[in-house]
């Protein structure tokens, strides 16, 4: 099976060269050749054979500089730093900075969030998919009521501003009293159902109260 593959790959090339001399024998040809013509037909034998595995040669080394290309071109680009890792575990984007004062720990937010799992599956989301209608969420950036990996994620965020964010287990629902948490039965047990995985929110700051 192993030599009937590498026959196939070897036929196609079965001559590189554009010389009208160059002529590789058909399958449908004798084997056979008469002594007269026997040193000619070795001669073109060789020389096909030279032309195949140069071609082929030319083909790995165009192959070759084709895959560096790509790496050559990141390689060339300036570093650009999107992410940040938080103490906490967090790793947050800032996607819009927003307008205004910071939020600060103490400070009554309200916000809208769109949660997802790390896979991208849909949790949960203030802002109806369908309709575009939202119940933003109020809640204080202090005590013990809030989910504190978004409390962090809240934290230095403008009026306007808008991050993405990558929360660990250890600092999300950690208990099922936590917020935010939806108020309807299936998306609680939803969003519970995955309190054990990493879970990204797509946070939106309306303002400061």
């Amino acid at each position: 099976m192993e030599s009937a593959s590498l026959t196939s790959l070897a036929n196609l090339f079965p001559c590189a060269s554009s010389s009208p001399i160059c002529r590789c024998p058909s399958p449908s040809e004798p084997k056979k050749i008469p002594p007269a013509r026997r040193s000619k037909a070795s001669s073109l034998k060789a020389t096909c054979a030279l032309s195949r595995r140069r071609a082929v040669s030319e083909l790995a080394v165009l192959g070759a500089v084709a895959l560096s290309m790509p790496a050559q071109a990141a390689m060339s680009e300036p570093d650009i730093i999107r992410y940040r890792k938080l103490d906490s575990g967090v790793i947050l984007e800032d996607v819009v900075d927003g307008e205004g004062p910071e939020a600060r720990d103490g400070d009554l937010v309200q916000f809208n969030y769109v949660c997802r799992r790390a896979n991208g599956y849909f949790v949960h989301s203030t802002v109806d998919q369908f309709s575009g209608e939202s119940k933003p969420v109020t809640l204080a950036l202090g005590g013990e009521e809030m989910i504190r990996g978004l409390k962090d994620v809240l934290i230095g965020m403008k009026a306007g501003g808008k991050r993405r964010a990558l929360i660990p287990p250890e600092v999300g629902y950690i208990s099922e009293t936590l917020k935010p948490i939806p108020e309807e039965f299936g998306p609680r047990r939803s969003l519970l159902s995955h309190a054990k995985e990493p879970l990204v929110f797509e946070v939106q700051l309306l303002k400061i109260l």
